[in-house]
């Protein structure tokens, strides 16, 4: 997607997917900065019809991680750190990133900071995102499952080439798949539980991985089950207008970044049953000079992959008021480079 003739700082901007959710995040954000984090997430709370700032702030931790209410939590709290930012210190997406990137849900947070995506129409996609993604499977009679997988050494090339004849040699009705390859020593599977037990003891036999984590979620994200929730969001971007974003954004299924608008719901569409290429769309930033990552959101996974990727790297995560507040000088530094002018001191 061209961006000529925009002068553009050199860092990307990233935002984290489900699982980063907790009761209480945000919640010092939005009483902190009334002029622009409490209206995104009122902004937010509308377009969930009401219950969703409850659910954040004061709601039960069983009921916020269920995906239809994790989705939207973590794009609204995700969205007002980044308002805070534009409102309070000038930040401008446009003018500070060259990339933008978000992991899985946080693919649709990117749309929103880059004004793609209008954080009502956000909102009320992925809360139907995560209610047709449990409705996949709800009524199967099928017991699913997904698991980290710790990657030994050099070896993600090798499990990749193993999961495709584990997925091949397995009986009819049991499925496994690569869910996410989040970096060159972490990746996640999903599919029956029978399907992802029997893989994860093959990878790990064949010393492909160390260990695995079942991860608590209510459906096998990201592998074929999930056709139905893929086909329901098709329907739905029929009604939504995306617009051509103000900062390139790297796709979770190509690892590179859109070529037009009319690729967007369509690889939105993909990326419900495909593998998230998140290691691969790092790598992207990576081999074009990107060594300066801004991690907005909930949580500090997404962070923490980074350093133990590139430990070398300037890696910023900004999950509250306090994060806001202690890296304000970083912050005006990043203004100051994107728009030519000398930092505010101070």
């Amino acid at each position: 997607m061209s961006t000529a003739g925009i002068e553009r700082g050199h860092c990307a901007l990233l935002f984290p997917g489900q699982g980063s959710q907790y009761v209480g995040m945000g919640k010092d954000l939005y009483n902190t900065f009334p002029k622009s984090a409490k209206l995104a997430f009122d902004e937010a709370d509308e377009a969930f019809n009401n219950g969703l700032l409850k659910l954040i702030f004061d709601g039960q931790q069983d009921k916020l991680k269920l995906t239809e209410n994790a989705q939207p939590a973590i794009l609204a709290t995700s969205i007002a750190i980044l308002r805070v930012l534009e409102d309070e210190f000038g930040f401008d997406v446009a003018k500070a990133c060259t990339y933008t990137l978000g992991h899985s849900l946080g693919e649709y947070t990117a749309l929103v900071a880059t004004k793609s995506l209008t954080l009502h129409d956000a909102i009320k996609l992925v809360r139907l995102r995560g209610e047709a993604m449990t409705r996949s499977v709800a009524d199967k009679g099928v017991s699913t499952s997904m698991s980290a997988l710790v990657v030994r050494g050099d070896h993600l090339v090798q499990l990749e080439d193993a999961m495709d004849e584990i997925r091949a040699s397995l009986p009819e009705g049991e499925l496994v798949e690569l869910a996410n390859i989040n970096s060159s020593f972490q990746v996640v599977i999903s599919g029956t539980s029978k399907g992802v037990d029997h893989a994860s003891r093959v990878l790990q036999s064949k010393k492909f991985a160390a260990r695995a984590v079942d991860v608590p979620v209510s459906a096998p994200f990201h592998t074929s089950m999930m056709k139905e929730a893929a086909d329901v969001m098709a329907e739905a971007f029929k009604n939504v207008q995306f617009r051509e974003p103000v900062v390139d954004i790297v796709s979770n299924v190509t690892a590179k970044p859109y070529d037009n608008v009319s690729e967007i719901p369509l690889l939105l569409v993909q990326q419900t049953t495909a593998t998230v290429e998140w290691q691969r769309s790092i790598k992207y930033c990576k081999d074009h000079d990107i060594s300066d990552f801004l991690c907005f959101g909930p949580g500090k996974v997404l962070a923490n992959l980074l350093k133990k990727e590139y430990p070398l790297d300037h890696i910023r995560s900004i999950t509250s008021a306090d994060d806001i507040k202690s890296q304000a000088t970083d912050f005006r530094t990043i203004i100051a480079a994107a728009s030519g002018t000398e930092p505010v001191r101070g």
